[in-house]
Formats: structure tokens, C-alpha cells, sequence
């Protein structure tokens, strides 16, 4: 099938629209007095910035076939002064990977996000970020699954509770299955952030102390899942289904929502109880 955007053009063009928006003031040149024939920044401008030669800036600009590396995109985005969008936008063009930014070891959650939990009630809802620790929940979470605020916050680790906590080792009906989706998702997570240490070093705890998690961690099974159902246990209110929805967050894209609802009738009066 042939592609409806001819990214080589695209990427010339941008790159000429953002050289010629951007002033040597806001690039950090000295501005000159003299009137500029062309607008923005000159190409050896933009050159002596990023690192690269003129001709480079030239045979990009003039969409001659060039696949720029990570690290000449890297610098003609600090060059040009792209935002955050328009970097993606740049990677994406010359089907490049951007590097991942480290993370924090405890991040915070985005309060937007941890507002959006508390609207979710009667739902139960908690907050993740890539490495599946929760950040935040609603009161009807904790009921169904766990009173979060008693574990430790380095703890706080659905993948880790799912495999190590006493009370939710027995909590999912299926839970081998729960499990290996988690590591497969976990996987897709390890290799969108290769230089995320605090990832790294869950992941080589969980492998020397959960021969469940090492087993599975080999397989090398990769699956996102979006949705789905979960067979639960739960010691108050018996046997229930839920299906879940995972909701992704355009501004704060390594923090994502998950929501729990029935699954059927009988489970929906199971969480009404629960609730009350």
C-alpha cells in the first residue's frame, strides 16, 4: 500500500518552517544589525548549532533521501528550539525512536490525573506509570483490592503486590494469566525507557526473588492490552468479574488511568456492596 505522506518532503519542509520562524536572538546567536535577506536563521546557522555541515542542512532541507540518526535529531531539535510536540513530530518523520528522558526513581503523580481518580468513584480507578507503581487511587480501589496507603511506597508496585503481597496472591481467579500479561506489559515498558535505572533495578530484584517472575521475564512475551476482564476473589463480597479500561493521558503520556466496571449483573451488585 503506498504511504499518504511522503515523509522525506515533510520532513524538509518542517525542518525549513521551524529554521526560518526562529530568530538568532531566540536561538542564542548575536542578532546584527544589517537587514537578513530570508527570514529566521541562515543554514549555516543551523549547522554550526546542531554540529552538522551546511551540505547536511542543505540535502535535508531539499529532501534528498537522507535518514538522519538519533543524535542529529537530537541536536537539530535543541538547534531549531522544537517543543516537546513538534520533537516527537521530528523523530517520527525520519522513523526514528526518540531517546526516553530518565525518571525519577518516586514520581509524582500529575494532579490533573490524580483529580480525574476521584472522579471515577463509584468506579474503582488508580493511577500508573510505566513501571506499574501506583500513584494515586480512589477509596473504592483500595476496597476492592488493597488498602495502597498501608504499603510502603516503594511497595506500591501492582506487578510487585500481584507476585509477593499475601493478600492479593490469591485475589485474581486467573492468576497466572494476570501475570504474565503484567511482565508482557512490563517488556513493552523496559524497551520504550532503556535508560529508566529505577525500571532496571525492579526488574533484576524481581528476577532474583520471584522464580514466577523469572520464568516468565525469559519468555519474552511482549502484549499492551488496552482492555480486558479479571476474575477477582474478594473476601467480603464472594466471586465477581471486572473488565478494565486503560486511559492514556496526552499531556502526562507515562501516566496512565485504569478504571474497573462489572462485567456482568451479579458483579455490579458485588461492588454496590462493597461501595456501601
Amino acid at each position: 500500500m503506498t504511504s499518504t505522506v511522503d515523509t522525506t518532503r515533510e520532513l524538509a519542509a518542517f525542518l525549513r518552517t521551524r529554521r526560518e520562524r526562529l530568530t538568532p536572538g531566540a536561538a542564542g546567536l548575536p542578532v546584527r544589525e544589517q537587514q537578513r535577506r530570508t527570514p529566521g536563521l541562515r543554514r549555516e546557522e543551523v549547522a554550526e548549532l546542531a554540529g552538522v555541515s551546511t551540505d547536511y542542512v542543505v540535502r535535508l532541507e531539499q529532501g534528498r533521501g537522507l535518514r538522519p540518526s538519533v543524535e542529529v535529531l537530537e541536536a537539530l531539535a535543541r538547534a531549531l528550539r522544537l517543543t516537546d510536540s513538534e520533537r516527537i513530530y521530528l523523530f517520527d518523520l525520519a522513523q526514528q525512536r526518540p531517546p526516553s528522558s530518565a525518571q525519577p526513581e518516586h514520581e509524582v503523580p500529575a494532579p490533573a490525573l490524580t483529580k480525574l481518580i476521584r472522579v471515577f468513584s463509584p468506579l474503582p480507578a488508580m493511577l500508573v506509570n510505566h513501571r506499574c507503581d501506583i500513584l494515586a487511587w480512589n477509596p473504592e480501589m483500595a476496597a476492592l483490592l488493597l488498602d495502597f496507603a498501608a504499603v510502603p511506597e516503594r511497595r506500591r508496585n501492582a506487578l510487585w503486590l500481584c507476585l509477593m503481597h499475601p493478600e492479593l496472591r490469591d485475589r485474581y481467579g486467573d492468576r497466572e494469566r494476570i501475570i504474565q500479561d503484567g511482565i508482557a506489559d512490563l517488556r513493552a515498558a523496559w524497551a520504550a525507557h532503556p535508560d529508566d535505572p529505577a525500571l532496571a533495578a525492579m526488574i533484576a530484584e524481581l528476577t532474583a526473588t520471584s522464580p514466577e517472575f523469572a520464568r516468565n521475564w525469559d519468555r519474552r512475551d511482549v502484549l499492551v492490552r488496552g482492555r480486558g476482564r479479571k476474575p477477582l476473589r474478594h473476601p467480603v463480597v464472594g466471586d465477581l468479574m471486572v473488565e478494565f479500561e486503560v486511559l492514556l493521558s496526552q499531556q502526562d503520556p507515562d501516566q496512565r488511568i485504569i478504571v474497573y466496571h462489572a462485567a456482568d449483573a451479579a458483579s455490579e451488585a458485588a461492588l454496590a456492596r462493597l461501595g456501601s
